[in-house]
């Protein structure tokens, strides 16, 4: 135990991930295992979920209660949202750019490929076909307001919690002084659950490692290799997108991306051993007011970019439904791909929370352009190596957009921020 209180948490996840690599490798196949295994993962992100939503809630409620401007508020959910929607058709865009570029899928036998088990994803996908797309989006504005708060800090809905959070804020800014000892509250509450995620992220490496071994007992490294192509054409996909476009954005707010690397770098890889953006949502929250963002700004952009800034998945979503097509021998014209790029971004927003959101979301749209859903089988056995990648964009994504979301209203402390990297 001292031996392990004299490495620091990064190098214990690091050495996690290995070790559940080394024994994932040795187990391979056998899957009665995992029952044994899985919990220790689960039971940290469970823990983790816990916290988020009384994170959340006590962070945004007492940021908008301190800032009292409908107005400013306002302004915040228009920038937020439009920058969401231009970077997630980006993200598609350049994925449907790579996917024409690499043909990921041409040359490949689908008869030879192994095929994966769909069928959990597809009760939802068809729930999901009943309407049409626009209202997939229609409903997810409808259902931000709760109707019963309760439910939604149950059930951990994000959305409805920044909604009800914001207004709550409000609320307390407009009946003044009485407010007092409810955010005297908020404050001391903030700080006590900022604890409790401290002492529930020392159980991190237990989680990796668990995560790690039983994905690798039931897809195995050689799920990689007939798929390799598609592997590295996301692979590419995604870091172009990470230091070209986030690059950019992030220079434009006069920092560079590889600086917000550094402040997350911890956070990245935590999230990429445990393909969860939840699970590193409060500590990216904190490191966010550290590095000069208001809070009030990381407190409502992060969130909400979790439900619709996706950027890693949208970017993968575009390059699968172009490798089916390409499998399969499937022309698809320039207007098909506008119309699946267009199709993508209405249904991912309509699907915001799904549990396995970015396979409903093909299912759910491969038909639009004529293209056999079942293909999605075929690509199972990397997909939830990929989703470790592509969370690791989606939660870099959302961070850029924090800082950018600052940059704009003039509130980014950049000196704080330099500041605070000279201390990691």
């Amino acid at each position: 135990m001292k031996v392990l209180k004299r490495i620091n948490l990064p190098t214990q996840i690091i050495i996690a991930l290995v070790l559940g690599v080394i024994l994932g490798s040795i187990l391979h196949g056998n899957k009665d295992i995992i029952n044994y295994i899985q919990p220790f993962g689960d039971v940290f992100i469970n823990l983790i979920k816990m916290l988020v939503v009384p994170i959340v809630f006590c962070s945004l409620a007492l940021s908008i209660s301190n800032v009292g401007d409908t107005k400013t508020i306002g302004r915040y959910g228009g920038k937020t949202l439009l920058y969401f929607i231009i970077m997630t058709s980006f993200a598609i865009f350049m994925g449907l750019i790579f996917g024409n570029l690499f043909k990921p899928g041409v040359g490949l036998n689908p008869d030879l490929l192994p095929k994966g088990d769909i069928s959990k994803y597809e009760s939802t996908a068809k729930a999901a076909e009943q309407s049409t797309y626009g209202n997939h989006l229609i409903d997810t504005i409808v259902n931000i307001i709760p109707t019963n708060i309760f439910e939604a800090f149950a059930s951990g809905e994000l959305l409805p919690v920044i909604f009800f959070s914001v207004f709550f804020g409000l609320a307390l800014a407009a009946i003044g002084q009485k407010a007092q000892p409810v955010k005297d509250f908020l404050g001391g509450a903030l700080e006590a659950v900022f604890w409790m995620i401290g002492k529930v992220l020392l159980l991190a490496p237990i989680a990796v490692f668990a995560f790690i071994t039983t994905t690798i007992i039931t897809f195995g490294l050689s799920a990689l290799i007939p798929l390799f192509k598609l592997c590295l054409t996301v692979v590419i996909a995604m870091l172009f997108f990470i230091f070209i476009v986030l690059g950019i954005v992030s220079r434009i707010c006069g920092v560079k991306i590889t600086q917000i690397i550094k402040l997350l770098k911890n956070d990245l890889m935590l999230a990429f051993s445990t393909a969860s953006s939840e699970a590193v949502l409060p500590t990216v929250m904190k490191k966010m007011e550290r590095f000069g963002v208001p809070r009030d700004i990381a407190s409502f952009v992060l969130p909400t970019g979790y439900s619709f800034n996706l950027d890693g998945a949208a970017m993968y979503q575009s390059i699968a439904a172009l490798f089916v097509a390409q499998l399969y021998g499937v022309h698809l014209s320039i207007g098909e791909q506008i119309l699946l790029m267009i199709t993508l971004m209405l249904t991912s927003k309509g699907m915001a929370g799904v549990p396995g959101a970015s396979i409903v979301v093909l299912l759910t749209t491969l038909g639009s352009v004529g293209l056999n859903p079942q293909g999605l089988a075929l690509i199972i056995g990397v997909d939830r190596i990929l989703e470790m990648l592509r969370t690791c964009v989606n939660v870099l994504g959302n961070s850029v957009a924090t800082i950018f979301i600052a940059k704009t209203e003039g509130v980014y402390d950049k000196k704080q921020g330099e500041e605070y990297l000279k201390t990691i």
